[in-house]
C-alpha cells in the first residue's frame, strides 16, 4: 500500500472566507487541511489580505471573531513561506500575481481560487488554477 501525497496548495481569499464563513464546497477543505490531507500555503502578503477581507463590515465579524478564525483556523494549519517579487504575470489583475509567487516560493502545484482572472489563465509554468470542485473531484 502506497504513501499518501499531502497536496501542497495555496488557497485564494474568496475561498478561505467562503471555506471558513459559509462552507459549501470551499467548505469541504477545512477538515482537509485540519487533519492534514493537504498542506495550504500563504506568505504574508496572503495572510494580510485574509484579516483584511476578514474585517469587511459586510460579515459582521468582531475582532474576537477575527482572531479566533486567524489564531485557530488558519495559522496552526498554513505553511507561511517568503514569496520573492518577480514580473506581472496576471495583467488584469497584478494583486493576483502574490498566489502565484507563494505557489512558486512553496513548491505547490495548485492554487485554488474563485477569482475569474487566475481561473481564467489555467496554470501558470507547472501550477495548476482550479475552483474547490475542481479539486475537490481530483482528490
Amino acid at each position: 500500500m502506497g504513501k499518501i501525497k499531502v497536496k501542497r496548495i495555496v488557497i485564494d481569499t474568496n475561498v478561505l472566507i467562503s471555506a471558513l464563513l459559509f462552507g459549501g464546497v470551499p467548505g469541504e477543505l477545512v477538515p482537509l487541511w485540519k487533519s492534514g490531507r493537504i498542506d495550504p500555503l500563504a506568505s504574508k502578503e496572503i495572510v494580510n489580505e485574509y484579516l483584511r477581507v476578514l474585517t469587511y463590515p459586510k460579515f459582521g465579524l468582531a475582532p474576537e471573531e477575527i482572531d479566533f478564525i486567524l489564531y485557530q483556523e488558519i495559522l496552526p494549519h498554513f505553511e507561511i513561506v517568503r514569496a520573492k517579487p518577480g514580473p506581472v504575470i496576471v495583467r488584469d489583475d497584478p494583486s493576483d500575481d502574490k498566489f502565484i509567487r507563494c505557489a512558486e516560493a512553496g513548491n505547490a502545484k495548485i492554487i485554488i481560487s474563485g477569482d475569474q482572472h487566475l481561473l481564467r489563465l489555467k496554470r501558470y509554468r507547472a501550477i495548476e488554477i482550479m475552483t474547490p470542485g475542481q479539486f475537490l473531484t481530483g482528490l
